[in-house]
């Protein structure tokens, strides 16, 4: 194929920050997949970039030591690869692997980044995808199928040399996990994240309404942090006038989704579990039980994101008496004086074998009473 077909010389846009490595290769672009190398037509362009690992976690060393890097070469037109397949639709290459085995990184790391990367093709973009997880496209298709018309392309099976018109290597994304800052991308918010699955999923609610008792939805958890009264838990949340349940919502994601929308407040111990608020109708509520030394890290996962979703967020603190960390240790120990100095001096895997995987929780029922009378006066107003 000639270039001049494709305009000639590559235009090359970055749109790289902090946690991701863009580029968008507007022109004559070549992806051999064999040798994982995309061959552009430009004459020595100084911006281009000799590799990209298109995964938004950059600073995630181990995240990324498992994302496969892509060369980018830059020829004459008259030097590149021939085509093996000519498409005339734009392409968007990224990667489905890290941590996305996990419920939050799907989201967070993949389907959030790339609604915000395909929007604006209105469907009219192939997306190519390095290290494909196919859990994750089979259990999120009714998404990619509003993001893009075209059939999800696992590239590292592909034998071919593909050529586009436009590509985009990597996925634009918030410095924030599950979030949309809406300033460099103007015309969309996390909030029409949020609607966009409730369309893709047909969930009834998009509002909270008026309920004689209103719902409430407690997730548990089975092997760490779990709430080891959740029953009684349950039992108060009736006596103050919620239909609440316990229920877990399993990993078939249509039915989750549309347990969790019919529910107006959510509650649950940090974990991905909580990552279904982005189910949840508007003006729901969103209670985060968060353990000791945990606070700060997961107000960062899931304080912030119910704003921009138009939720609203109520966080226990869970103190110490309440953990089952409680007595394990010397009470001047940094393990409850100081969690956040105990973790950079022990490092991450450390913290989190500690707070993480060896912590549940019993919650002080008279305590826990006034978050939940919050929530009804949140849900009153």
């Amino acid at each position: 194929m000639d270039a001049a077909d494709y305009g000639g010389e590559c235009r090359i846009l970055n749109y790289s920050n902090s946690r991701s490595d863009v580029y968008e290769f507007k022109g004559d672009v070549r992806m051999e997949s064999s040798t994982s190398t995309i061959f552009i037509a430009s004459m020595n362009h100084p911006n281009i970039p000799h590799t990209i690992k298109p995964h938004p976690r950059k600073f995630d060393a181990d995240a990324m030591n498992t994302i496969s890097a892509f060369e980018i070469k830059a020829a004459p037109p008259e030097q590149l690869p021939d085509c093996s397949n000519t498409l005339d639709a734009p392409a968007i290459l990224f990667s489905t692997g890290g941590h996305a085995g996990n419920h939050f990184h799907r989201f967070s790391d993949v389907l959030i980044p790339l609604f915000v990367t395909s929007l604006r093709f209105n469907r009219d973009v192939i997306f190519l995808v390095t290290n494909h997880d196919s859990r994750l496209t089979s259990q999120h298709r009714k998404t990619l199928e509003i993001l893009s018309r075209y059939e999800v392309v696992d590239i590292d099976r592909e034998n071919q040399t593909l050529c586009f018109p436009n590509v985009i290597v990597g996925l634009r994304a918030h410095e924030h996990d599950l979030s949309i800052d809406p300033s460099p991308f103007s015309s969309f918010s996390t909030r029409n994240f949020t609607k966009l699955l409730r369309s893709a999923y047909s969930l009834e609610r998009d509002s909270v309404g008026d309920h004689y008792r209103p719902r409430m939805l407690l997730i548990p958890r089975t092997k760490s942090r779990r709430l080891t009264n959740e029953v009684e838990v349950v039992e108060l949340a009736r006596r103050l006038g919620f239909d609440s349940v316990v229920h877990k919502v399993g990993h078939q994601l249509e039915s989750a989704a549309k347990i969790v929308n019919s529910f107006d407040v959510m509650v649950g111990v940090h974990g991905a579990a909580l990552t279904n608020m982005l189910f949840l109708p508007e003006n729901a509520i969103v209670i985060q039980i968060t353990p000791v030394g945990l606070h700060n890290f997961a107000r960062t996962c899931y304080g912030r994101p119910p704003e921009e979703m138009k939720l609203k967020y109520l966080e226990y603190k869970v103190r110490l008496n309440e953990s089952s960390l409680f007595g394990k240790y010397p009470d001047h120990s940094l393990i409850y004086t100081n969690p956040v100095q105990y973790c950079h001096k022990r490092g991450f895997q450390v913290c989190k074998n500690m707070y993480m995987d060896n912590q549940d929780v019993n919650l002080d029922l008279p305590r826990f009473q006034d978050t939940l009378l919050k929530a009804l006066y949140l849900l009153a107003t």
